[in-house]
Parts: C-alpha cells; structure tokens; sequence
C-alpha cells in the first residue's frame, strides 16, 4: 500500500512538473502503467485509469483480467516505443510502438483524458497489430 501512495504522490508531482507539456505526462502514465502491468501491480495500474474505465471495471482485479484476457501484448510487451502524439483540447492521443512477446509487433493508440486535479489518466487502448515489411 505504501508503495500506491508513493507512486500516488509522484504522479500528483509529476502532473504539476509536466503541466505545460501534456505529452511528456502522458508518456509518463503510459510507461508507469505498463511496468505496473509487468509487476502484476493491480493496485497502480488501475490508478491509472480513468473514471471512465473504472466505472466499467469497478474492482481492480476485474481491471487486471480483463488487460490479461484482450491486452496481452500490452501487458507483457516484449518492448516498447513512443511514436507519434496529438494532443486535442484536454486529450493527449499517444501511439505506442510495441514489439509482443510472440515476435509481432503492434500498435497500441492511447488516449489519455486531463482531470479536474490536473494529472492524466489512461481512457482507452486501441490494439493494431502492425503488417510486416517485406523481407530483405
């Protein structure tokens, strides 16, 4: 628990840190909720989800299997890049570049929604899997 508050307490500093620059917050949240993933962290991944998403996954292990059962390259992603940002009004749209742990790569489109408080919380993930290039 202690750990969640720590973590709690970054993000709020982290949000003022990056209050000019939406993206930067943006790719900190995505990167946090992703190693919470790689930790089996229930309670800081949930965290950062919006209200929205908590609404439709009211616990946090209903949360946690559901990113297991339709996320998997995302919860276990063999790596991961940023690509392209677009941030629109109080929306930051990230692209996440993901190389699965089956050998496929992916893309993930993030949408980040700003909260009264100022910080981002995760609102959606749109999974791509991305068409291979052609052989050399």
């Amino acid at each position: 628990m202690t750990r969640v508050v720590a973590i709690a307490l970054y993000l709020g500093l982290a949000g003022a840190a990056f209050a000019d620059e939406p993206v930067d917050t943006a790719k900190f949240v995505i990167r946090a909720q992703i190693q919470a993933f790689l930790d089996d962290d229930a309670d800081t991944a949930y965290s950062l989800a919006s209200p929205a998403i908590r609404a439709r996954f009211p616990d946090k292990m209903l949360f946690l299997d559901m990113v297991k059962r339709n996320y998997q390259h995302l919860y276990r992603p063999g790596s991961f890049a940023f690509g392209r940002s677009k941030v629109v009004g109080d929306e930051v749209i990230q692209e996440v570049l993901i190389s699965g742990s089956d050998g496929k790569d992916w893309t993930a489109i993030y949408a980040l929604v700003k909260q009264p408080d100022g910080n981002y919380k995760v609102n959606g993930v749109m999974m791509i899997q991305t068409a291979p290039g052609p052989e050399l």
